[in-house]
């Protein structure tokens, strides 16, 4: 049984790739930020480097 340790971020447009020990949880996915875990209501994208969200 494999454990998972990493997955993508549960926003659509976004590129990250999350520690799931270290998401944002909500509504029963994880986030790499609380902008994408808020759907992005100030139009602002994560910030991580790389990712256009």
């Amino acid at each position: 049984m494999a454990i998972v340790t990493h997955m993508k971020c549960a926003c659509e447009s976004c590129l990250c790739v999350i520690a799931v020990e270290d998401a944002i949880k909500k509504n029963g996915k994880s986030y790499c930020s609380e902008e994408c875990a808020e759907g992005h209501p100030q139009g602002v994208g994560c910030g991580h480097s790389g990712c256009e969200c």
